[in-house]
């Protein structure tokens, strides 16, 4: 096997996400699994995701036993070796800087649409207002959904008094 095979082929990813996941699953197994109004504690988000993290890093590690290979590639679709893309690299930071600004006064739905938007960017869309209806749609939901289970996340729209 060549080092160039062997670089495309990074076992140590797939192991790193297991291990990921198991530090994720043993850490929910110490919270409470059972919530109170809701019936579902946080332990059990956490034990999911650790579970999932879990199952992705086996995927990850199958992939790579049947000899599949990954270019890396940047939103712009250059193949690795080539320099990182910085505005990539700006937009997904933007998106993760955005709900620290903007969760009181826009609310969770224009919060979300914003962060999902500028992600999306970062990954290479092209498709603005597509985004920004998706982005809002599942902020939507996701206000509504932790609304029900009576965790409040502010108001849906606090500049509309709502």
């Amino acid at each position: 096997m060549s080092e160039q095979t062997h670089r495309r082929r990074p076992w140590w990813l797939g192991l790193a996400v297991i291990a990921i996941g198991a530090v994720w699953l043993q850490q929910g197994f110490t919270l409470p699994s059972a919530g109170g109004y809701a019936g579902v504690g946080p332990g059990a988000f956490v034990e999911i995701v650790g579970l999932a993290l879990i199952v992705l890093g086996l995927v990850l590690v199958a992939q790579m036993a049947r000899g599949e290979s990954f270019e890396p590639q940047d939103a712009e679709g250059a193949q690795a070796g080539a320099p990182p893309s910085t505005r990539a690299f700006l937009y997904a930071a933007a998106g993760a800087a955005v709900p620290l600004l903007t969760m009181r006064p826009l609310g969770f739905p224009l919060t979300a649409m914003l962060a999902f938007a500028l992600v999306t960017r970062a990954f290479g869309s092209r498709r603005l207002l597509l985004d920004c209806a998706i982005g809002l749609v599942l902020g939507a939901i996701c206000w509504a959904g932790f609304s029900a289970l009576g965790v409040t996340l502010g108001g849906a729209l606090p500049l509309l008094g709502i």
